[in-house]
């Protein structure tokens, strides 16, 4: 199933009240927004999740539906709030109180990629930031929230896994420090958005792979985590990043030697996740 904002791949039979979403691997950018841009299209891609939806492509195989975006993170990031809108891009935008992630140009339309470059020439009218909420923030959410109401009416508890990328970079600061080079890292906003047995038991998954796993540093979980983690609800939500390098060519946005090998040992870890979410089935290892 897909619309202009996402593809949904449901399982063939709903068993686990896991749902897998990928809001920033979205790839399809409309030509007038490629010439609006002061980027060229390698450029503007920089801030693509890319690939992570292939990853994850095996999740309906357990039992899981797969929700991915079509619309790219650089067109509008649905890993913001609709409010977080940037004075600094968009006409008629008030600024009201000070959001590190707005002011960096990071806003649910954003106004850069990686690195801060720049993604247009001028400002956006507010009527083209309303049409782009309306056209794919707004289902994507819907839908997402759907499948959450689905396992939850199916299990009584629904747990969303947010899959992520993440710049081979973002954890030298920590690999100098002296400590281990995270190769996953799991958002849960401190303890805020999901039950901790839930998160250990996603933790060991990764780790029992021979990946090397933190939490909540430096990504604790953006919107979508802080959105729709409710434990006191039975509704959880934990962010994953994975580093880049692990399966892809950072610079030229490719899949690398390891892709595949990669993509087949997330498949038992996802495999591993989804079960958590089996309350009648054992654990894909047993």
């Amino acid at each position: 199933m897909s619309n202009p904002a996402f593809f949904l791949f449901p399982p063939a039979r709903l068993l686990s009240s896991v749902v897998f979403a990928s809001p920033h691997s979205g790839s399809e950018y409309p030509e007038g927004f490629l010439r609006a841009s002061v980027l060229d299209r390698q450029a503007i891609r920089s801030s693509e999740d890319a690939f992570v939806d292939r990853l994850f492509d095996c999740v309906p195989d357990f039992g899981a539906p797969l929700l991915c975006a079509r619309v790219p993170r650089a067109f509008v990031d649905l890993n913001r709030s609709p409010d977080e809108l940037d004075p600094a891009l968009i006409d008629g935008v008030r600024r009201h109180g000070h959001n590190p992630r707005v002011a960096s140009g990071l806003g649910v339309i954003p106004r850069v990629v990686s690195n801060g470059r720049a993604i247009y020439r001028g400002k956006l009218p507010m009527s083209e930031a309303r049409s782009r909420l309306e056209m794919y923030w707004r289902p994507y959410h819907a839908a997402l929230q759907d499948l959450l109401d689905q396992a939850h009416h199916r299990f009584g508890e629904a747990i969303l896994v947010d899959c992520h990328s993440m710049p081979h970079e973002a954890m030298d600061g920590i690999a100098r420090s002296g400590g281990g080079r995270p190769e996953i890292v799991l958002g849960d906003r401190f303890g805020a958005a999901a039950d901790p047995q839930i998160v250990e038991r996603v933790e060991a998954a990764f780790a029992a792979a021979g990946l090397v796993v933190s939490r909540n540093t430096p990504f604790a979980g953006a919107y979508v985590t802080q959105a729709y983690g409710r434990p006191s609800r039975r509704q959880h939500a934990i962010q994953i990043e994975i580093d880049r390098s692990l399966y892809m060519d950072e610079r030229r946005i490719e899949p690398n030697a390891n892709f595949d090998a990669f993509r087949a040992l997330l498949r038992g870890v996802a495999a591993e996740i989804a079960a958590i979410g089996c309350q009648d089935l054992p654990l894909a290892a047993e």
